[in-house]
């Protein structure tokens, strides 16, 4: 007899991959096409790879993920057979590549890998797989935003200021696909900025001392962004300066554009793009893994 836990993990998973095809606003289901016309990454031409030799990626894996209460930072933990980090860097490093080749169009030639010192020796093996500037280390900063900066300084640097987009990514995330890649990228490249993101299901309350409701926010207007987030190389430090010099406070990339009072692009992505944050995660994304296996998922 299945365990309780089996059961419930099955039904999430259920539930997740087939929200996809859920509209979260009943008033919006009639009329589903305008709303992703609207407020979605069109998926007109979603198979035709944008070139990517101007792209470079980011990935952030210095977080220490206290939450997950195990003995080593998330994105170390195995996740089917491999490092979570490891599945983000295979999509970026291989199976992309292999992708846009098939379409026709240039693949990226950089990713950084933000990770501190400690841990960078045992993934020197990995890099030394790649020529040289293909795969490198950049130092993680004291906030998310100082990361960020450090790799994309790193990817300037390796690229030789080829790249004019950069990629940003969070390595507790491996379960993005390379069509939510393409299209966010695509999207990144006709606005300047975009950022993968999921109309958001929960209904969501705002409280001002965490005891009581202060009211309910509308949830037709809330999206639930994820990475990647594709920003102009260019745009994203102008942002930096700006937030450096007025000392603003930003929670993620396109923060620093949104501050500039430029726009950015929704991306819609998918509900199983999850973000590894607790032991619940890693289950969650396992069994999703194994729902993909021996599935074609790009």
């Amino acid at each position: 007899m299945p365990s309780i836990k089996f059961v419930f993990i099955s039904v999430l998973v259920s539930l997740v991959v087939q929200s996809e095809a859920f509209c979260p606003y009943p008033s919006l289901k009639s009329s589903s096409t305008d709303f992703r016309k609207l407020a979605t990454a069109s998926y007109e031409g979603e198979n035709e790879a944008p070139a990517m030799s101007d792209v470079g990626f980011v990935i952030l894996a210095g977080g220490t993920g206290s939450r997950m209460k195990a003995n080593m930072p998330k994105q170390f933990l195995q996740l089917r057979g491999k490092p979570v980090l490891q599945h983000s860097l295979e999509l970026f490093l291989d199976e992309l590549p292999v992708y846009c080749k098939g379409k026709g169009v240039s693949a990226s030639e950089h990713v950084v890998l933000v990770m501190d010192p400690t841990y960078q020796p045992e993934y020197q093996a990995f890099i030394d797989r790649y020529p040289e500037g293909r795969l490198s280390f950049a130092n993680p900063g004291v906030e998310r935003q100082g990361s960020v900066e450090n790799g994309l300084n790193k990817l300037v640097q390796v690229s030789g200021g080829k790249c004019k987009f950069v990629a940003i990514h969070d390595s507790a995330r491996p379960l993005v696909t390379i069509e939510e890649v393409c299209n966010v990228v695509r999207d990144a490249k006709e606005h300047g900025a975009a950022v993968l993101g999921v109309p958001c299901k929960a209904t969501i309350k705002e409280s001002a001392d965490g005891a009581f409701v202060l009211r309910t926010i509308p949830r037709a207007r809330l999206w639930e962004v994820h990475t990647p987030q594709v920003v102009n190389i260019d745009t994203l430090l102008r942002g930096f300066k700006k937030v450096s010099e007025e000392n603003l406070e930003v929670t993620d990339d396109v923060s620093i554009v949104e501050a500039l009072g430029e726009p950015v692009k929704l991306t819609r992505g998918e509900y199983t793009n999850l973000k590894i944050t607790t032991p619940e995660d890693m289950d969650v994304a396992t069994a999703i893994l194994e729902d993909r296996a021996g599935k074609v998922t790009v």
